[in-house]
C-alpha cells in the first residue's frame, strides 16, 4: 500500500525481524534509543528496509519501556527482487525466501514449466499480499541447486546488480579497439619513451594501470613520475563501453575471481601498461625534497613504455636489507640483483622517498591502520584449499604512497584551478560514533576527550604489539566515517589530506575515469583564463558519477563480503571438530562472533555459552553471566571448535573448547531446507515481516543485449 504523510505521523525506514515484529528509525535518526518498536499485528504489510509512516501509540515511553508505534503507510518499497529457493506444494511453486525476515514464502506467476523444487532463484515482487491473499513474484532468474556456493554466489552477484557478462554492443566496442597505439595518437602527448618506468604489480595481476619513475633534476630534486593509463582515450563519453562502466562503478573481486569494470580486451590489452610497448598515459611529474614535500608538479597527456613489469615478491626481496636465511631465497635474490641491475639503484631511491612521504603523513595525523588482509587460495576447480593472510611489504609501502601523493597532487591541481572533480572524501567520526568508540575502548585502559587524528594515531600507537593491538585497530576503523565520492573537496580525515582524489585505477573506478576526463580537458585548454564552454556540463558529470560511484562501490563491498564467506565455510566445512584459537570480533544478545587469524568469522551462539542467563550490554558490548559472573568481550581471545559451516549460507558456527559436555547447537535455520506452512498457502496470512533490500532490476533499453581509500 501507499500514503502520504501527515502531521500526526511520523516517516522512518522498517528494520523488520525474523519474529515479526520490528523497528522504525525516524528520517534523520541515528540513535538506536530514537527508534520506535513495531509489534507483529502493527507492520501495516511492511517489509525490512521499506520506508514507512508511523503514528506512536504514545508521545513519551514509560521508564525502561521502549516507545512503540504501528505502520500507517507504506511509502517506498526496498524489496523489487527477492533471491530464494523454490518450493512446490501440491501443483504451484512458490519462493523460499533466503533472509528469515521477508514475510514470505512468495507465490510465482506464469508457467513453471522446467522448474524444479530445491533451485536457488530469483523473482520480481508483483504483489506484496495482504488481507488473507500471499505475496505474487515472477520468476526472473535460476542460478541452480540451492546450498551451493556457486549458487548462492550468482544470486548474491544477481542482488547486487553485478554482471559477469558484458552486453554485444559492449564487447563489439571493446574488440575493435586498436592492439597497439598508432603515430597519431602521440600528437600533442609528452614524450617519456625514453625515461626509466616500471610497474609494480602483484604476480598474477594482468590489469596494470600504474606506473612510476624517479630521477634528479639539474638541481638535484626528486622528480617523482606516476603514469596512469590513459582509460579516457579509449572509452568515449556515452559510447557503450562509457554506459556500461558507469553502470559496474567498479571491478569487483572475491576469492580467485574478477568481475571487471571494462572489458578484458581493454584491461588486460590496450590499457594495460605492458612492459616495452607503447601506451598513452597521463603523467603527474612531481619535484620534490629531500624529505618528500611536493614543491611543484605538472600533468601531462603522454606516451610511456615501461622498462620493466615488476613483482611485489620479488621487489620486497630485492629491498630487504640483508640476505634471507634460507638458502634458496638468497640464491634467488642474488639472481634478481643481477637480473634487475639496471633498475635496482632507482627502486631502492623510490623506497627511501617512499619513507619520507610516509613520515611525512604520519606527522600530520595520517592514521596507521592494520592493513593486513585474508585471502583465499582456490586449485584449479575453484575450490577454497587455504586461507592466508597477507601483510603489506616494503614494495606495496612504496606504491601505496606514490599513488597517495598523486591522488592528493591531482585533487589539489583541480581544486585550485576551480575546475569540477569528483573528490575521494572521508569526514570525521560523528560524536555517536566517537561516543561508542570511547565506551568500547574504557575496558582496555584508553580513554580520550576528542576524536581527533592525532589522538586515535596516539591510541594505536600505545596498543603497539599489545595482544588487543588488532582488537584496538579493528575498533578505531569501525569508529570511522565511510569514505565516499563528492564534487566538494571535504578532505579525507583517514588520511588527514586537505585535497584527496582517485586519479590512479581508471581501468577498475569509474571515478578516476572521470577525473581523467577533467585533467584531458584542462590539459587541452593551456592556461584558458576563465570558464571554460564544457565545466558547466563536465560538472553535473561529475555530481552523477560520485553519486553513481558510491552506490556502486557500497553494492560491490558487500558483494565481495558475501561471498567470501561461502568459500570460507566451503575452507571450514573440511574443519569440523578441529579446535581453533579465535577472538571474540562482535557481541550481540544471541550470541558471540568469533574471528580465526585467518579472517574466518563464525558465530558463537549464546545457548552454546556455559549454563547461565546472559545478560546483553550494547555500549560495553559485552555478555555477562547472571550467577557466574563470567564475562564475554569484544577482542577476548577463545578456544573454540568449529561444529557446523554452510557453503549456501556461509554461515558458520563454533562452540567453546574444553567446557565439558555442552548441549549440541541446533542448526541455525535454513530457509531452504523449510516445508511451506500450509495454513499460509491456504490463504491465512502470517505475522513475519521485514527482509533483505534488493536492488530493482536494470533497465536493459539501448543496453545492447545482457542484463548488471
Amino acid at each position: 500500500m501507499a500514503g502520504t504523510k501527515d502531521k500526526n505521523t511520523i516517516a522512518g525506514v522498517f528494520q523488520g525481524t525474523s519474529r515479526g515484529f520490528g523497528f522504525v528509525t525516524p528520517e534523520g535518526g541515528t540513535d538506536r534509543d530514537g527508534d520506535y518498536f513495531i509489534p507483529p499485528r502493527a507492520t501495516g504489510g511492511a517489509w525490512h528496509g521499506d520506508k514507512v509512516t508511523i503514528v506512536p501509540d504514545r508521545a513519551d515511553p514509560f521508564d525502561g519501556d521502549r516507545r512503540s508505534a504501528r505502520i500507517v503507510s507504506v511509502l517506498e518499497r526496498a524489496n523489487k527482487t527477492v533471491t530464494g529457493t523454490l518450493r512446490r506444494f501440491e501443483r504451484e511453486l512458490w519462493l523460499q525466501p533466503d533472509s528469515d525476515k521477508l514475510p514470505g514464502p512468495i507465490k510465482l506467476t506464469g508457467k513453471s514449466r522446467g522448474l524444479h523444487s530445491g533451485e536457488k532463484a530469483a523473482v520480481e515482487v508483483q504483489s506484496y499480499g495482504g488481507g488473507g491473499k500471499p505475496p505474487l513474484g515472477a520468476l526472473r532468474e535460476t542460478f541452480g541447486k540451492a546450498g551451493t556456493r556457486e549458487a548462492a554466489a550468482a544470486a548474491i552477484l544477481y542482488n547486487y546488480e553485478i554482471d559477469r557478462e558484458f552486453p554485444v554492443n559492449v564487447l563489439e566496442q571493446a574488440e575493435a579497439a586498436a592492439e597497439t597505439v598508432p603515430a597519431e595518437a602521440l600528437a600533442g602527448r609528452l614524450d617519456l619513451r625514453g625515461r626509466c618506468v616500471i610497474t609494480i604489480d602483484g604476480a598474477s595481476a594482468k590489469d596494470l594501470d600504474d606506473a612510476v619513475s624517479l630521477e634528479r633534476d639539474a638541481s638535484g630534486r626528486w622528480v617523482l613520475g606516476v603514469h596512469i593509463a590513459d582509460v579516457s582515450h579509449y572509452v568515449a563519453e556515452k559510447s557503450p563501453l562509457d554506459l556500461e562502466a558507469w553502470e559496474r562503478g567498479t571491478s569487483v573481486y572475491f576469492a580467485d575471481q574478477v568481475i571487471p569494470m571494462l572489458p578484458v580486451e581493454l584491461s588486460n590489452g590496450i590499457c594495460s601498461l605492458n612492459p616495452q610497448v607503447d601506451r598513452l598515459a597521463l603523467t603527474c611529474l612531481m619535484t620534490m625534497s629531500e624529505g618528500g614535500e611536493v614543491l611543484g608538479h605538472s600533468v601531462h597527456k603522454s606516451v610511456i613504455r615501461t622498462t620493466e613489469r615488476m613483482t611485489y615478491e620479488d621487489c620486497n626481496l630485492l629491498l630487504a636489507d640483508s640476505l634471507p636465511e634460507e638458502a634458496v631465497l638468497r640464491t634467488q635474490k642474488r639472481a634478481l640483483e643481477e637480473r634487475y641491475a639496471h633498475i635496482l639503484p632507482m627502486l631502492r631511491d623510490m623506497a627511501v622517498l617512499a619513507k619520507a612521504l610516509e613520515k611525512r603523513r604520519r606527522l600530520r595525523g595520517s592514521l596507521d591502520l592494520d592493513t593486513s588482509e585474508s585471502y583465499i587460495i582456490c586449485d584449479e576447480q575453484g575450490r577454497p584449499v587455504d586461507i592466508r593472510t597477507r601483510r603489506q611489504g616494503e614494495s606495496e609501502a612504496l606504491i601505496e604512497s606514490f599513488m597517495l601523493c598523486a591522488n592528493e597532487t591531482v585533487a589539489q591541481h583541480l581544486f585550485e584551478r576551480e575546475k569540477p572533480g569528483v573528490y575521494r572524501v572521508h569526514e570525521k567520526p560523528s560524536a555517536d560514533k566517537a561516543e561508542g568508540l570511547k565506551t568500547m575502548l574504557e575496558p582496555f585502559g584508553y580513554t580520550f576527550q576528542e576524536a581527533d587524528n592525532f589522538t586515535l594515531q596516539k591510541i594505536l600507537e600505545d596498543a603497539g604489539t599489545k595482544p588487543e593491538a588488532p582488537i584496538i585497530s579493528t575498533m578505531v576503523l569501525r569508529s570511522l566515517m565511510k569514505a565516499r565520492y563528492d564534487t566538494q573537496n571535504l578532505g579525507h580525515f583517514g588520511l588527514a589530506a586537505k585535497y584527496y582524489c582517485h586519479f590512479t585505477s581508471p581501468i577498475r573506478r569509474y571515478p578516476d575515469l572521470m577525473v581523467h576526463r577533467i585533467l584531458s580537458r584542462v590539459i587541452e585548454d593551456g592556461e584558458r583564463q576563465g570558464k571554460a564552454p564544457w565545466e558547466k556540463r563536465m560538472a553535473v558529470m561529475a555530481q552523477k558519477a560520485a553519486v553513481q560511484s558510491s552506490e556502486r562501490e557500497i553494492a560491490a563491498q558487500n558483494a565481495e563480503r558475501e561471498i567470501e564467506k561461502l568459500y570460507m565455510a566451503e575452507y571450514m566445512s573440511g574443519h569440523i571438530g578441529e579446535e581453533l584459537t579465535g577472538a571474540v570480533s562482535g557481541v550481540t544478545k544471541f550470541g558471540l562472533f568469533i574471528m580465526l587469524p585467518s579472517g574466518v568469522e563464525g558465530l558463537l551462539p549464546a545457548e552454546a555459552l556455559p549454563g547461565d542467563k546472559w545478560h546483553y550490554d550494547e555500549k560495553r558490548m559485552t555478555l555477562r553471566g547472571e550467577h557466574t559472573g563470567r564475562v564475554f568481550s569484544f577482542g577476548m581471545a577463545l578456544e573454540v571448535v568449529c561444529v557446523q559451516a554452510d557453503p549456501g549460507s556461509g554461515q558458520i558456527d563454533f562452540r567453546l573448547a574444553g567446557e565439558g559436555e555442552l548441549p549440541v547447537i541446533a542448526p541455525r535455520e535454513k530457509r531452504h531446507e523449510l516445508p511451506i506452512a500450509p495454513d499460509f498457502v491456504r490463504g491465512k496470512p502470517r505475522t513475519k515481516a521485514g527482509g533483505r533490500r534488493a536492488r530493482p532490476p536494470r533497465h536493459k533499453a539501448g543496453r545492447g543485449g545482457g542484463r548488471k581509500r
